[in-house]
């Protein structure tokens, strides 16, 4: 009796795949954002002889290739399997991050980062995919805010926890190296607990198997892909909504990891320290609306069906950071801009699991190289902002207040809600 009880409740191995998944994640965004808060550092800039020109084209390089290796490295994903390719990647961001502190000038650090953005490019995609494998269909929603909410963890603790060690202990070199080697001890990690799917990992008894699978249709076997389906992503109308969905979010969004800090400190006139402490601020509060964006797509799924459960709930998160980013321009203090910011943060991660949920819906065998290719055309828009920015503030922003600026932003935000009404989930891709 005590045997069959046994084999009658599944394991929970999903659980801890979820869990490597989003410690992976938590490494993504600190490694990734803590270069906002170095790159203000006048020891920085005057080490590496940065011009601010420099500086943008720096953050911009990691976008550039962070966003045309999408799709292939969800592609690799999906053709020789995550537990072989997700600790390669971890692996050679992490050295990456090492690299950063031995740069010597701006040729070196541009490289490096360029070959930082290759290497953290298929980290998502290969996310989006193995929560499709491990998770059953009604909770995936949900299974990607809690991955989701990793990387936002991670960027959230990056402004405060660099800001901190920077101020007081360490140099921008010792940090950097702290960061990368925790990575490595992740990819190592993330080997040991993950396998391709739950019929290969031995811990996972028959009873999780089928509660996963259930709700699969026959086309989401697991059998590797053998090329990315680039011809029906390019005439998917759908896909290319969500691709200028991504875009224009990432208009808007990548400012509170990029030019946040400078904005804080050269318009607010606010203490590093202070500033460190409003980025983590904003960022945390993307974590409330990450977790609640999952639980949010599933309800709406399951009431209004794939197509307005996965529209709607972006769509009207959008339109709530628009209106968010257009009252910054009425705001005077320092701290009551830091709440208009959060809401935006809140309300674009809000939106993230749906996005997730959308691309796993859609994306068949092909799930990573899918999630790759809507991430492509998003961090296309990240790449662009931080060029844009200093072109912005330069040609029309002649007060100094960065009002033009947050009219870009809010741009960012109005083509997302538009599009966000012309995904359909139930159109899959492969």
């Amino acid at each position: 009796m005590t045997m069959e009880s046994e084999r009658e409740s599944p394991t929970r191995i999903r659980y801890h795949v979820i869990g490597a998944t989003t410690l992976a994640a938590v490494m993504l965004y600190l490694d990734r954002i803590c270069i906002a808060e170095i790159a203000k550092l006048q020891d920085f800039r005057q080490a590496l002889q940065l011009s601010d020109e420099q500086v943008g084209m720096v953050m911009s390089a990691f976008f550039f290739s962070y966003a045309l290796a999408q799709v292939p490295a969800g592609w690799l994903s999906d053709r020789f399997g995550a537990r072989r390719m997700m600790p390669i990647y971890i692996a050679v961001w992490s050295i990456c991050t090492l690299l950063t502190g031995f740069a010597n000038g701006f040729v070196m650090l541009l490289v490096v980062r360029l070959l930082f953005g290759l290497s953290q490019a298929g980290c998502y995609p290969t996310a989006g995919s193995l929560v499709k494998r491990w998770i059953e269909l009604p909770r995936r929603g949900t299974a990607s805010s809690i991955v989701s909410f990793g990387g936002r963890l991670g960027g959230a603790i990056a402004p405060l926890l660099t800001a901190w060690l920077l101020k007081d202990y360490l140099s921008w070199q010792i940090v950097l190296a702290l960061y990368g080697l925790a990575g490595l001890f992740v990819a190592g990690y993330f080997w040991r607990i993950f396998r391709e799917t739950p019929m290969d990992h031995p811990a996972c008894n028959a009873e999780e198997r089928e509660l996963i699978t259930r709700f699969d249709s026959p086309d989401d076997g697991g059998s590797s892909a053998a090329f990315p389906p680039i011809l029906t992503l390019v005439s998917s109308g759908t896909m290319w909504m969500m691709c200028a969905l991504q875009f224009g979010v990432n208009i808007g969004w990548v400012f509170l990891v990029t030019w946040l800090p400078t904005y804080l400190q050269d318009v607010k006139q606010v203490d590093a320290t202070i500033g460190g402490l409003m980025s983590t601020i904003v960022l945390f509060a993307g974590i409330g609306g990450m977790l609640l964006g999952g639980p949010l797509t599933d309800i709406c799924t399951q009431r209004l069906g794939t197509r307005w459960g996965r529209s709607l709930p972006i769509a009207g998160c959008s339109t709530v950071a628009l209106c968010a980013y257009l009252s910054c321009l009425h705001l005077e203090s320092a701290w009551s801009f830091v709440i208009a910011a959060s809401i935006v943060a809140f309300m674009t991660d809000m939106s993230v699991p749906a996005v997730w949920a959308y691309m796993q819906d859609v994306g068949g065998k092909n799930t990573a190289a899918v999630f790759g290719w809507g991430n492509m055309w998003g961090n296309f828009g990240a790449a662009v902002t931080p060029l844009l920015v200093p072109i912005v503030l330069k040609k029309w922003d002649h007060n100094g207040d960065w009002h033009e600026a947050f009219y870009l932003f809010s741009a960012g935000y109005l083509v997302a809600a538009l599009c966000a009404l012309g995904i359909n989930a139930q159109r899959k891709i492969s």
